[in-house]
């Protein structure tokens, strides 16, 4: 609860201020009526000087209008002690000008002798000056720009209201930014149409003072003559200084006052201090100071015109486009500096917070101690080489998969690596450092001493030479194979094997993202009517997990779009784009037009096929076969497959459209890299080859 004491003294400062006001105000309507002497006119009019300043330096320094919204009040108040002081000053004038130059007060004696210089037909022509550069200039544009700008404000407030109405139910916005934002809409449409009526405050100031110093001059000639016995110009000499002296005192604080309306409404809707809205832009282009220098420094040089002048403000704007652009960069520099600093720091507390801990990498390479110095020796290749593969792997699949993150950690063998999915370790090896390898093929070895091994991506057999045996095993034929290239290739297809994982939901949004306006809005349709948009991420999951590219995705649109209202199940989606996909597919794999194909014999296609289950409506619903034919199939296949992989030729496994599906899931556990196609996804126009058959 907050403090009684602390609430009572707030309380009675607000009712202080109050009260202040309050009489201040009384004190502006007594001046109108009741007279003062002339030494507290001297103090109105003092104030009234360093009010209208107080006034204009405010108006330059606020950072928007609406920072000074009650500037419409402050020129009611400012306008009506003006008038006020200017009728006690009228009623002195009339009755004590006689006495001389002072009756009126000091500050009035003192600007007549100073402006008028002795003589008072300067002064009337001063006089006129002010009073024209305040009503015609200054007041007639502020009160145009106030106009204008109020009706436009007015005639903006429904679409800004809808602008906010639409960020809230976007959720752009929450409840009390929209709040705030509509308290600040209706408070510069206030302003605006507060300014537009207190501009005309302005301007019928300038013409009551032009009316008062009228009246005080023929009313002062008058009296002086009937009354007090004066020549005529005598009395015109004193009564038209004094009059035209008040007349400047006025005339002052209102044309100070005229120029902080001006500024104020003539901002508009920039931001910053006049300062930095004026004079920041003028110096913003320093090739327009130069053009000004050098049409100044030609101005200097002819012929009648004073030189100095000239060249002093030619060589100043010559020195500003020069140092203009320099304090730019420096600025810009620093401020990039900064951002970099701060952007460090941010990162360095992340990586310090526990929140950083709950982060994992997507695809992360961990390196043991001296697999981490001889690769990360290497830093610069190995980031090329990875952002090579990260672009292979766009071009060929259709989606940038994630940063591949490269670590060391102490945790494991000094000679091993580990390569981690969603921070599951998912391949490991262990590398013989400073060691080429060597693939074998058939029965040709090299001649050179070695350590039988097994290549980790795929799982061939292969030789470990020492490095500097290099040079022997290519005159011998073969090609070494340095540990970068082992690790980077065991990581390329770990990654291959893992592509559904690394399509994330964020992934497939920028997909449909860039698409031609047409297809997002195909795809909206889809997502929005047959299925999500995480049935739709779960086909191209599907679709990766056999590693079929989905760089062509307005075609595997369309194609959901054909089945997708009919049909709900993912798995025969998958299976229908896959034949609206044939070309794609077999043109992936053929070699030279040609499609090597395996493919599956009439025992196995007859077992398949009577092990799926369907309803009355002939839709496949189970796949049921004995667990002992399934293991006679997979030694089937074992013998055959390997036999044509052997032999290093690509080739497919083809069966029917029916049991494919099945077909892939128990050749993939053998045969991971193994396509499966259908009859039906074999394209026109290729060349088929029969390699043999599983039988």
């Amino acid at each position: 609860m907050a403090d009684p004491q602390a609430l009572a003294i707030q309380k009675t400062s607000f009712q202080g201020k109050d009260m202040g006001f309050a009489f201040g105000i009384v004190v502006i309507l007594s001046i109108l009526f009741l007279p003062i002497p002339a030494f507290l006119i001297d103090i109105g009019l003092a104030f009234s000087i360093a009010f209208s300043v107080l006034i204009l330096m405010v108006a330059l320094w606020i950072k928007r209008p609406l920072d000074f919204s009650s500037f419409p009040t402050i020129l009611l108040i400012a306008t009506m002690m003006r008038l006020s002081l200017n009728i006690a000053t009228t009623r002195v004038i009339l009755s004590e000008g006689h006495l001389g130059s002072d009756a009126a007060g000091q500050v009035i004696g003192g600007f007549s002798q100073m402006v008028m210089s002795g003589d008072f037909v300067i002064g009337v022509i001063v006089f006129l000056i002010l009073v024209t550069v305040n009503f015609i200039v200054i007041t007639k544009g502020a009160t145009r720009i106030a106009e204008v700008g109020a009706r436009f404000t007015l005639d903006s407030i429904p679409g800004k209201q809808m602008a906010i109405d639409a960020d809230l139910s976007a959720g752009m916005i929450d409840e009390k930014q929209a709040h705030d934002r509509r308290r600040e809409l209706e408070m510069e449409s206030s302003f605006f149409g507060s300014m537009d009526g207190a501009s005309k405050f302005v301007r019928g100031d300038a013409i009551a003072g032009l009316l008062i110093t009228g009246i005080n001059m023929f009313g002062g000639v008058i009296i002086g003559y009937a009354r007090h016995g004066m020549e005529i110009g005598e009395a015109a000499d004193v009564f038209v200084r004094l009059s035209v002296g008040d007349g400047l005192v006025s005339q002052i604080p209102a044309l100070i006052v005229s120029l902080a309306a001006g500024l104020l409404v003539s901002r508009g809707g920039q931001l910053g201090t006049t300062d930095e809205a004026v004079i920041d832009q003028l110096a913003g282009y320093p090739r327009a100071l130069f053009a000004a220098s050098g049409l100044l420094f030609l101005l200097a040089v002819m012929p009648g015109l004073p030189f100095l002048p000239f060249v002093f403000l030619a060589s100043v704007m010559a020195f500003g486009s020069w140092l203009i652009p320099r304090q730019r960069d420096r600025k810009a520099r620093a401020d990039a500096q900064e951002v970099h600093r701060n952007a460090q720091e941010e990162k360095d507390k992340d990586k310090d917070s526990v929140k950083s801990i709950l982060k994992t990498a997507e695809i992360e390479l961990v390196l043991g101690k001296q697999v981490a110095t001889k690769l990360l020796g290497s830093h610069e290749e190995l980031a090329f080489r990875v952002a090579k593969m990260r672009k292979k792997f766009a071009t060929q699949f259709g989606f940038v998969v994630p940063e591949i993150k490269v670590t060391d950690d102490i945790s494991i063998k000094d000679k091993s690596y580990q390569i981690r999915i969603h921070g599951t370790t998912v391949a490991a090896n262990d590398l013989r450092v400073g060691e080429l390898m060597v693939v074998l093929s058939g029965s040709r070895r090299p001649s050179l001493p070695g350590d039988e091994i097994r290549e980790p991506a795929f799982g061939l057999p292969a030789l470990s030479v020492p490095e500097n045996f290099a040079e022997d095993l290519k005159r011998e034929g073969f090609q070494p194979i340095d540990n970068v290239s082992v690790v980077l290739t065991h990581l390329s297809e770990v990654i291959r094997n893992n592509l559904p994982q690394l399509l994330s939901y964020k992934d497939m949004k920028i997909l449909i993202d860039r698409l031609d306006p047409e297809y997002r809005k195909l795809a909206d349709e889809i997502c929005t009517s047959h299925m999500s948009y995480s049935g739709f991420q779960a086909v191209l999951k599907l679709l990766l997990a056999e590693r079929v590219s989905i760089r062509n995705l307005h075609l595997i649109l369309e194609a959901v779009a054909e089945l997708a209202p009919h049909v709900r199940k993912t798995e025969q989606i998958v299976e229908h784009v896959r034949i609206r996909m044939a070309q794609q597919l077999c043109g992936d794999i053929a070699r030279n037009g040609q499609l090597n194909v395996l493919r599956l014999g009439n025992r196995w296609d007859l077992a398949f096929h009577q092990a799926l289950k369907r309803d009355p409506k002939g839709e496949v619903i189970e796949f049921d076969i004995d667990p002992r034919m399934l293991e006679e199939f997979s030694e089937d296949a074992t013998k055959v497959v390997r036999e044509h992989m052997d032999k290093g030729v690509p080739f497919v496994l083809v069966t029917s459209p029916d049991s494919r599906p099945y077909v892939r899931m128990i050749v993939e556990r053998i045969f991971a890299t193994l396509p499966v196609l259908s009859h039906v996804e074999i394209a026109k126009g290729i060349e088929v080859k029969l390699l043999g058959s599983i039988s």
